[in-house]
């Protein structure tokens, strides 16, 4: 079941982020990793700027979590992660398009670089990654990252997107 999720299951959407980054442990680079991953302002601070997260339940616990943020005339999906122990049944694909659904216009998905299995999973759900300079700009206009986020980042964008824009 896919549900939005409440303040009740922010300690959740905690566990199943920073499970979930484990698998960027070595690919993000040293400078940008933490531990957590995702403190716990952080991810509030993420909240109150206006990020949605929903949840895929299973038996009564989030199996994983995706977030839904409107920025301007796009939205933004923020911070998917699925448990470890749920990895490769779906849960990510069924939030996807859940979101997607639900999405107002284009969206549009910022991963890391290096992070060619996410890349890759976008990419199978229509998603393309723009180029450089686009990238620069989308992520400047649209989140609020450093420099070097930006520089070891990837913007990905839905068929909407790219119609909206066929020359980036």
């Amino acid at each position: 079941m896919i549900r939005r999720c409440n303040d009740s299951d922010f300690d959740q959407i905690f566990d199943i982020i920073n499970d979930g980054a484990k698998a960027y442990r070595g690919i993000i680079p040293s400078d940008r990793w933490s531990e957590p991953y995702m403190p716990r302002e952080k991810l509030r601070h993420e909240m109150d700027l206006g990020v949605v997260f929903w949840g895929f339940e299973q038996e009564g616990i989030l199996a994983g979590v995706m977030g839904l943020q409107p920025v301007q005339d796009v939205t933004l999906i923020r911070h998917a992660y699925v448990r470890t122990a749920n990895q490769k049944q779906g849960i990510g694909s069924h939030l996807l398009s859940h979101l997607r659904e639900m999405a107002d216009g284009p969206v549009l998905i910022g991963t890391w670089a290096d992070a060619v299995w996410a890349i890759r999973f976008y990419q199978r759900h229509d998603f393309e990654q723009v180029g450089v300079e686009e990238k620069i700009r989308l992520l400047k206009t649209y989140w609020t990252v450093p420099d070097r986020q930006i520089e070891t980042s990837v913007v990905l964008a839905d068929a909407l997107w790219r119609e909206k824009h066929p020359a980036v």
